[in-house]
């Protein structure tokens, strides 16, 4: 399933009434936050403004994996401010994988949103996530246009996509795109074991092999402009392919246990 993502301001109104129509569960969103002093206001002031239209038990929860600069104090200071943001300190640098492990395990909400600091989609998209996931378990974007990222960054997002289908029959378009929009309760049975930004396709394996029902939606994307990434470091790739051959033999393991299950199963 996909939805288109262009919103104008009678679009956004009208996606915003529906919703208040429909009481929507508990959302917690968060942010894993590595050096992100330039970027942490105004993520979580977006988060904030559209949570505050979708419901009114909510979170905003920051992970700081041990930041070098003032990311951490900025943090404390917002939660200083507003009970429902939240931070949760890292005493050493965990990569994605752990800031992830930490996000999920560590929220609340019935709800929980991942997304990078840096801005990378209008929260707006939000409101239209919380609508699809009624018939989901994950709601997951991609981008209609990646070419704004640079060309190499570009051929690395389709490379490893094709990678992941090829390898683990993955039927997403964009697996490392940070918005994914998961039921809690998926974490009764999917158990993350990723440190680097494999981890991404790590929480969709497993939710594929479980059984969870992934739809997925295209958003706009904005490509980062202030601060640091470094998903298409040498370093990084070669992090994230060894951590999936090493997790590999785990998750095939996982395939073919669901798939005997499913088998052994009573017809309806």
């Amino acid at each position: 399933m996909t939805t288109e993502s262009v919103v104008d301001q009678p679009e956004e109104s009208r996606l915003l009434r529906e919703q208040r129509r429909h009481p929507s569960e508990s959302i917690t969103v968060f942010f894993p936050m590595y050096n992100e002093e330039e970027n942490i206001h105004a993520a979580v002031s977006s988060a904030a403004e559209i949570l505050e239209s979708l419901t009114d038990d909510y979170e905003i929860l920051i992970v700081d994996d041990a930041s070098t600069d003032r990311t951490a104090a900025m943090a404390d200071a917002l939660a200083a401010s507003d009970p429902r943001i939240r931070v949760v300190h890292h005493a050493t640098n965990q990569r994605l994988g752990g800031a992830l492990r930490t996000g999920f395990a560590s929220a609340t909400k019935d709800l929980v949103l991942y997304s990078d600091a840096d801005y990378p989609f209008d929260m707006i998209e939000l409101v239209k996530a919380v609508r699809i996931i009624r018939q989901a378990d994950v709601v997951t974007a991609y981008r209609f246009d990646r070419t704004g990222e640079g060309p190499l960054r570009t051929l690395y997002s389709f490379g490893w996509n094709f990678l992941i289908k090829l390898l683990f029959g993955l039927r997403v378009k964009d697996v490392n795109f940070s918005f994914k929009l998961v039921r809690r309760k998926i974490f009764e049975q999917v158990h993350l074991k990723g440190d680097s930004s494999f981890i991404d396709s790590e929480l969709l394996i497993r939710c594929q092999y479980c059984g969870f029902r992934i739809l997925q939606m295209g958003v706009d994307y904005f490509p980062r402009s202030r601060g640091i990434s470094t998903l298409s470091s040498l370093e990084t790739i070669r992090k994230m392919v060894a951590e999936m051959f090493r997790l590999y033999p785990e998750l095939m393991a996982l395939r073919r246990r669901t798939r005997e299950t499913r088998r052994a199963a009573p017809s309806p």
